[in-house]
């Protein structure tokens, strides 16, 4: 299975802007329309509880998407779960991928918050980064991975300009 992580950023390394969770205050609507269009293209999302917190007003249950919401405590989210659309784990991230392989699924979205990316990248599990640089410097707020130890050697793959601020979309393969 081919795990994508989906991330936007700013120029200065930021995935929020201050820590704020809403993106699209701050992202542009290429990014935005890019990234939906991904999500629907592969048809399954995973995500951390915090990134499933600040999205779910905006989640569309008519679409064809599969969201993956990783949390330590599943069992609050009963109420919420909605089959073949909405799903809360705590399994581990090879668990996940063993689980969505054998649902059929062949590529994945990863839109994590820093918790989860760090531990996907770490245990190997992710076969490319498609980030979208904004033109924005925030020198706060959240970052692609946790603070840490990472050794990830990554080769561009395509290198898109999304609109005439200078918005970047760079895809990279990651060499484990």
């Amino acid at each position: 299975m081919k795990i994508i992580l989906v991330m936007v950023s700013s120029l200065d390394g930021r995935t929020t802007k201050w820590g704020q969770s809403n993106l699209h205050e701050w992202t542009s609507t290429e990014d935005q329309k890019y990234f939906s269009s991904s999500i629907r293209s592969k048809g399954v999302l995973i995500m951390g509880r915090k990134t499933y917190e600040a999205t779910k007003g905006s989640i569309d249950y008519s679409d064809k998407i599969l969201r993956i919401i990783v949390t330590k405590k599943p069992d609050q989210y009963d109420n919420a779960y909605v089959q073949n659309h909405l799903e809360f784990t705590n399994s581990s991230p090879q668990k996940i991928v063993r689980n969505l392989e054998a649902r059929g699924y062949k590529e994945v979205i990863l839109a994590g918050g820093e918790q989860l990316n760090t531990v996907f990248l770490k245990r190997k599990l992710v076969d490319e980064l498609w980030l979208t640089v904004e033109p924005v410097i925030f020198c706060s707020g959240h970052q692609l991975a946790s603070k840490g130890k990472l050794d990830i050697n990554l080769s561009l793959l395509k290198l898109e300009r999304l609109n005439t601020n200078g918005t970047l979309l760079l895809k990279y393969r990651i060499n484990n």
